[in-house]
């Protein structure tokens, strides 16, 4: 069994604005011209909206699921193109792209919002993209508790873009299939063609 982490002290504020002012001078910038002085405080709000999954819990999102009016609807419901935006956890660079996200209901539906919340809950963290794809079938198929989830990323990441390789018009596409979705190629098939334009 894999050792967890011990909790992590967090800055202040202020530290956290120190840092990114020691950024500043270490790329040779004065921290004290006028464009950059507000700048440690605004980087250190933004990251406050670009982690905010830390702050987010998959198991209050998913706690609600309705049972009433399904009529015995048992066919997979998928929410295609939700936005993700992430930061990877090598560079801090944005990945950007797509997920879709299928789920076959077992007796109990999920309001379709919740998907695209639990999407943000992992998506606002430092992640690698496999991670991330697992962590949302993962926490869908533990709270949701439904016969099948497919879960489809495909993003741009700004690491590769903008640094290191420079391909700027590379996708990385990721899937995770769990139950139903595992085990029967007709539904992944089905899945696939569902999430073609």
């Amino acid at each position: 069994m894999a050792k967890k982490n011990p909790p992590v002290t967090r800055p202040s504020r202020e530290e956290a604005e120190a840092a990114i002012t020691t950024l500043i001078k270490w790329i040779g910038e004065d921290p004290n011209r006028e464009g950059l002085k507000e700048t440690p405080r605004r980087v250190v709000k933004a990251f406050e909206e670009y982690f905010s999954g830390y702050n987010m819990s998959a198991a209050d999102v998913l706690s609600k699921s309705f049972s009433e009016d399904m009529a015995g609807y048992n066919e997979p419901v998928l929410i295609r193109d939700i936005e993700v935006e992430s930061r990877c956890e090598h560079h801090m660079a944005p990945f950007i792209g797509r997920a879709h996200v299928a789920y076959i209901p077992n007796g109990r539906i999920l309001g379709l919002s919740k998907i695209a919340r639990v999407v943000d809950v992992f998506a606002h963290r430092m992640q690698v993209q496999e991670r991330l794809t697992s962590e949302i079938a993962l926490a869908i198929e533990k709270y949701a508790k439904p016969k099948g989830v497919a879960v489809f990323i495909e993003a741009e990441h700004f690491c590769m873009k903008v640094r290191g390789a420079h391909q700027g018009h590379s996708e990385t596409v990721t899937t995770r299939f769990l139950g139903a979705y595992k085990t029967d190629v007709n539904l992944r098939n089905q899945f696939f063609a569902s999430i073609r334009k």
